[in-house]
């Protein structure tokens, strides 16, 4: 499996590509912005992205679907909680981030769905508390958490539908429950590394003692 991870846009949000070795289809996570550098990533790996995997429907997360889809082609997939709020951004929210509108999804997901590209698999687990549909995405060996779980931090819950115990539910039953080597690839660059695992944060995660 081909898996590159761009920060991107003024947010520090992680973009992540995902693809064979050898090239073929492949898909983007959370593509905010800088869609010009994740495709030539892509096809520099002979990737053809066939889908934009959304973690949530957030601006900082959603503002670069458009540029993305209308440059591939590729369907635009989130959880079934935020598929209405993707489209309703305020365009003064849009203005301050500079990011333009978000089409509306093509497929929704549930928890326990499987997203399959060729032979790449991703598990989608339901990892509620940062927004109603906020989803974490378990591939080979790797999650990918969205705004749940960051290297050493949290999600904020202060947003509307955001809760903290229901996010500390879905980190504690949905994430440290998969295995310790696990790892752990955030929605944002705000920690000490851009990676961790489960085990480190289990351990070190001060929000989670």
């Amino acid at each position: 499996m081909i898996l590159k991870q761009f920060e991107v846009s003024s947010m520090a949000v992680f973009a992540y590509l995902l693809g064979e070795e050898g090239g073929g289809p492949g898909l983007v996570i959370d593509p905010a912005d800088d869609a010009d550098r994740i495709l030539a990533e892509a096809e520099k790996n002979r990737i053809i992205i066939q889908y934009i995997l959304n973690t949530h429907a957030h601006v900082d997360h959603v503002m670069g679907n458009e540029e993305m889809k209308k440059k591939t082609g590729a369907k635009i997939i989130i959880h079934e909680a935020d598929a209405a709020a993707l489209t309703r951004i305020p365009r003064a929210m849009l203005a301050m981030f500079g990011g333009r509108p978000s089409p509306a999804a093509d497929e929704t997901v549930k928890d326990g769905d499987v997203i399959e590209v060729e032979t790449l698999s991703l598990k989608v687990l339901h990892t509620p508390g940062h927004s109603p549909g906020s989803i974490s995405i378990l591939g080979d060996g790797v999650v990918f958490t969205g705004d749940t779980l960051f290297v050493g931090g949290v999600g904020r819950t202060d947003l509307p539908g955001g809760s903290w115990p229901l996010m500390l539910k879905s980190i504690q039953t949905k994430l440290l429950t998969l295995p310790e080597e696990t790892i752990v690839l955030p929605g944002h660059n705000y920690g000490a590394a851009p990676t961790s695992t489960i085990r480190n944060e289990r351990i070190y995660n001060p929000f989670l003692k």
